[in-house]
């Protein structure tokens, strides 16, 4: 399967960027070799590497959490399908300005593959991410095959995961979260239907969440034995239009978990808050939780019965360290 995804991937891979990338490495006083802050894009032809993927590919296998690898993206359109490797640890991935440093690319399920079958929606993130203790920041991931059916920004699979001041734009499915914890800080989430989804825990701390026509912000599919799935705290929910509607979120497995603390919700959001998928089953499953939501869209009495409203004493309780702690004890705020 992960032959044929590549192959797929390799063939609707003929983006351009506008950019290059140099990647610098030095020998330290102890002899080893050590990871450079100071990598940096350059006009075309200038250096090695002309894409983002090439100076992934280049990053050195021995950096550490006191030495990270650090890659700084200039401000440019990036078109191309980045995968940043398993082994690829302890990388951060800098842009100047979000708005400006765009990581882009436009499959979307319903391509044909080598196969000559439709790819599918796992099979179109312009960026995926497989790596633990991966940083970004002041970086923009796009899809922009627009609304089309299922087409991916970005999938993240792997642990300790911190994105920063980013933007994440697209329709359906922009954002898969697809397992371990990841953590956004000031970001911007642009879709409609599910653009956030997936079995991963993630907290999302004063995040923008922007609909762009009638969905559902969540679709999480968090396991049964994690006590926590999506948290947005002290974020802000909003709409393209005034008549645009949105649920916050439909369970896309038995167990999903997503819980909203201290979050301003415009006249976007439903008064019943919440969808079940049409399965009236998922009702006695589903964990979803409010807190202190405000805003036109915050109707607490008119929520579902079957979602509820945390008392202060439980709130205080769902902390971004204890979401994301797990047994390693990580916290993104001190583990930088």
């Amino acid at each position: 399967m992960a032959q044929q995804e590549a192959m797929v991937r390799q063939k609707f891979f003929s983006g351009r960027t506008a950019m290059v990338l140099l990647l610098l490495v030095g020998i330290g006083a102890s002899g080893q070799l050590v990871a450079q802050t100071n990598m940096v894009a350059a006009t075309i032809g200038s250096n090695q590497f002309k894409t983002v993927q090439e100076a992934i590919n280049a990053t050195p296998q021995n950096a550490s959490p006191t030495n990270p690898c650090v890659i700084h993206v200039k401000p440019g359109v990036y078109k191309e399908l980045i995968h940043v490797q398993h082994e690829k640890r302890y990388v951060h991935l800098i842009g100047e300005e979000a708005e400006k440093t765009v990581l882009t690319y436009d499959l979307n399920a319903k391509l044909l593959g080598v196969d000559g079958k439709p790819i599918g929606t796992f099979r179109t993130p312009s960026t995926v991410i497989d790596a633990d203790d991966f940083t970004v920041e002041n970086i923009t991931f796009e899809n922009s095959a627009g609304p089309v059916g299922q087409a991916l920004a970005i999938r993240v699979d792997g642990d300790r995961v911190v994105f920063r001041n980013c933007r994440f734009l697209g329709w359906q499915d922009t954002i898969l979260v697809n397992r371990g914890r990841q953590y956004f800080e000031n970001c911007y989430v642009a879709g409609h239907v599910d653009f956030i989804f997936g079995g991963a825990t993630a907290f999302f701390e004063n995040c923008h969440i922007h609909c762009l026509s009638n969905g559902y912000v969540s679709a999480a599919s968090t396991p049964e034995e994690h006590p926590f799935g999506f948290v947005f705290s002290n974020c802000k929910i909003t709409g393209e239009s005034p008549g645009v509607r949105t649920y916050l979120g439909r369970p896309w497995r038995a167990f999903s978990s997503v819980t909203y603390l201290n979050t301003e919700m415009s006249s976007v959001v439903t008064n019943v808050g919440w969808n079940n998928w049409k399965d009236p089953t998922r009702e006695k499953t589903s964990r979803y939780a409010e807190f202190n939501s405000s805003g036109p869209g915050a109707n607490p009495q008119a929520r579902v019965p079957w979602a509820r409203q945390l008392t202060k004493g439980e709130a205080e309780a769902v902390t971004m360290p204890k979401v994301l702690g797990g047994a390693d004890g990580w916290n993104p705020k001190t583990d930088k």
